[in-house]
């Protein structure tokens, strides 16, 4: 009798499909307990000595929300955008535009939720507001197209909104970008008189990119229990249908055009959230950060993953995010192998693509409803006949 040989991922996978709800939610919260104390105790094997970790998880965090709303879109929905970067770009503009003091549009100082204390809260449901009437005002002439139709839209909108931020110098400050973008006001002492989260706190145990991390880290949980009970419900099962073939979904009544405006408004939101989580870090918001590179680099992070794995495409962020910083500053043969970072992404969907075409954690559709109950009765029909 042969043996099935798993690939990377599988063993895992079953392993984890074979849990109780319980104990994934167990699992699941020593997991990223485990994962928030990284940076106040990173082991030497992980640690990226040329660059802090701290920062360095904290940029992971903001790239992780982002693979998870464009896993909602292209995993889930199966829908090819390639300019989901022009939603993370909205975002951070929307915080830079009402709080930086070179935005002709600052409201910082104003009365009630726009003092300096409040500002950067104020601003986060508001990014994702506009964000997400954005994906609904793009999605709604354009989420008929299909397939390489709807790329080239999705990339000419990602484009789009670059160009505008590069050329509206009166808004937007133009290339020279907004700066002095508010930031949560926390934890303020004599040491810190701006707070935790302010670029002045680089030394200690936990600096401001630790507590960026920490925040990201709630963040995607709230997110993946969003994004998780989608899945469960009738909208994750349109979602499936839509991917797999959406003539025969819409031939079975489900409203295609409806779901995929959904999918799209959904993953718009988060990405809108991602941009407010970058503007409130990195305190500048400039056009070259929104090029079509990272946009492909968000949809590499959901590739390497696994499509339709939430969970998945959080480690496909990880591995976007860490080798690069990881690199920085090795040399080989007198080469800076950070510099080398596409060419190794790359190689890597190549060898993706011919040996694992699914991903790192390709995504295994159960039965949604009842499932568990189900897969039950299939392993002991005779014990389900006598109940």
């Amino acid at each position: 009798m042969t043996r099935n040989l798993l690939a990377p991922g599988d063993g895992l996978r079953r392993w984890w499909d074979g849990r109780s709800r319980a104990q994934k939610w167990g699992f699941g919260l020593v997991a990223f307990g485990v994962l928030a104390m990284l940076p106040l105790f990173p082991p030497p094997f992980l640690n990226t000595p040329n660059i802090s970790f701290g920062g360095t998880m904290a940029q992971f965090a903001m790239v992780a929300i982002i693979a998870i709303g464009l896993n909602v879109v292209v995993g889930q929905a199966g829908l090819l955008d390639l300019g989901y970067v022009g939603f993370y770009a909205v975002g951070a503009y929307t915080v830079a535009l009402l709080t930086s003091p070179n935005s002709p549009w600052n409201r910082l100082g104003a009365t009630g939720w726009f003092t300096e204390d409040w500002a950067w809260l104020a601003c986060v449901p508001l990014a994702m507001a506009i964000t997400a009437l954005t994906g609904l005002i793009l999605g709604t002439p354009t989420l008929r197209l299909r397939g390489d139709y709807l790329a080239i839209v999705t990339l000419g909108f990602g484009e789009i909104i670059r160009l505008m931020a590069d050329n509206l110098s009166d808004i937007t400050n133009g290339p020279r970008g907004l700066n002095e973008v508010a930031y949560p006001r926390l934890g303020e002492s004599e040491r810190l008189p701006e707070g935790v989260f302010s670029s002045g706190n680089s030394s200690g145990l936990a600096n401001y990119g630790t507590w960026w991390f920490w925040l990201g880290i709630v963040l995607i949980i709230a997110i993946l229990m969003l994004v998780g009970n989608l899945e469960r419900s009738r909208v994750g099962r349109a979602w499936i249908a839509i991917r797999e073939d959406e003539d025969a979904a819409e031939v079975m009544g489900v409203n295609t055009f409806k779901f995929k405006l959904w999918a799209f408004v959904i993953g718009a939101a988060i990405g809108g959230l991602s941009g407010a989580l970058y503007a409130g870090q990195v305190q500048f918001v400039a056009p070259p950060t929104f090029n079509i590179i990272n946009s492909m680099l968000f949809l590499c992070a959901v590739v390497l993953g696994g499509q339709g794995n939430k969970l998945g495409v959080v480690v496909g962020a990880f591995v976007i995010v860490y080798l690069p910083n990881r690199l920085l500053g090795v040399e080989f043969l007198g080469i800076n192998l950070g510099d080398l970072k596409y060419l190794f992404f790359g190689m890597a969907l190549v060898a993706l693509m011919i040996f694992r075409p699914q991903g790192l954690f390709p995504a295994r559709q159960q039965l949604l409803t009842y499932g568990r109950a189900a897969r039950d009765l299939l392993r002991n029909p005779e014990k389900e006949a006598v109940k």
